[in-house]
């Protein structure tokens, strides 16, 4: 990252005018003094969905490593329990401690948006992160990937090892998690244009619980003996789709895919219990989650292209959605979830 410089020239705000107007690259942190107007280290809090789960602490990791680049500090708390209830009294705890930036992965988007008003009212910029909270007061989502793309690849890993047809479930998460309903509805529309002899048979929610999610997808292949696949929407539900098809001895008989990390995927990737995982470099939407809670508390804009780290040259911002894109999704195999260290 650059240094930090005290003050803009005239001819550098000229000049980030002029990119952020064209399109071009842009850093945006040019000036990245890592304090607040009063002078202290900008605080960046992040409340993630619940804290714990490999994948969360995964972006708590990219965010610290932000952090100490950028000079900022990083706060981390999240409910024990996917609970939207726990999660809001995280966020009050928040916004009574006055931090710059909040930064929220919602339980429950429309329960969040007032309280990220709240926050806004009292002069704390906010926003969402791994999922949205579209009917909030936020002032940009830092998206992992596209909806359609997220949607589109768990379908075609699926049904590419079901051979284009068949009955399948999927086994999501929270119910009212936004980003999860969005790619379901993806795949729905996606399965019935692309794979008009395949069909989802059902959608079921575990919440964030491997268990349950284990549990509920050996009922729907006991209550649907013509079921060849099996999608875990999350990062607790996909290992626990593959477990139920290991434990059933359906191998090569029951395909399974999801949303899962790398080291939670490995082992069922290797057996076969899993054809493929669909995600993103978890860390990097860490990393981009502080940067966009610094740039936010700075009172900085985004460019078309953003310049983050060197990780991350390239994150575009669309200004119509205010959205920050991370990339586009990744397919982890048993051939490259080795590469991988979350």
């Amino acid at each position: 990252m650059n240094t930090a410089r005290q003050a803009l020239t005239l001819g550098a705000i000229a000049l980030t005018t002029i990119m952020a107007l064209s399109g071009c690259t842009s850093r945006n942190d040019a000036a990245p003094s890592g304090a607040s107007a009063s002078g202290d280290k900008i605080t960046v809090a992040f409340v993630p969905k619940l804290q714990g789960i490999p994948y969360f602490e995964a972006m708590n990791a990219g965010g610290k490593a932000a952090a100490d680049e950028l000079g900022i500090e990083w706060l981390y708390q999240g409910p024990t329990t996917a609970d939207a209830a726990a999660q809001a009294d995280i966020v009050r705890s928040f916004i009574q401690q006055g931090v710059d930036a909040l930064i929220v992965a919602p339980n429950d988007p429309d329960s969040m948006a007032p309280l990220l008003k709240e926050a806004a009212d009292k002069g704390i910029k906010v926003a969402p992160a791994d999922t949205d909270a579209p009917n909030s007061v936020r002032e940009v989502f830092v998206n992992q990937a596209s909806v359609e793309g997220i949607g589109e690849a768990l379908t075609d890993s699926l049904l590419t090892a079901m051979g284009g047809k068949g009955d399948y479930a999927i086994v999501s998460c929270g119910e009212t998690a936004a980003n999860l309903n969005a790619w379901i509805d993806v795949q729905k529309k996606y399965t019935a244009s692309k794979y008009p002899d395949a069909n989802i048979v059902s959608v079921v929610y575990a919440g964030e619980d491997q268990a349950a999610a284990t549990s509920m997808a050996t009922d729907l292949m006991n209550a649907n003996p013509n079921l060849t696949g099996l999608v875990g929407e999350c990062t607790s539900s996909a290992p626990g789709v593959a477990q139920a098809v290991k434990d059933a001895g359906k191998i090569g008989t029951v395909f399974t895919t999801g949303l899962g990390t790398p080291m939670s995927m490995a082992p069922y990737l290797k057996d076969g219990s899993s054809i493929a995982s669909i995600l993103w470099n978890v860390q990097n939407l860490g990393y981009l989650t502080a940067w966009t809670g610094q740039q936010l508390a700075e009172g900085k804009t985004f460019a078309a292209t953003n310049n983050v780290s060197s990780d991350l040259p390239s994150v575009e911002f669309d200004s119509a959605s205010k959205t920050l894109l991370l990339g586009p999704a990744l397919v982890i195999t048993k051939d490259n979830v080795d590469t991988f260290s979350y």
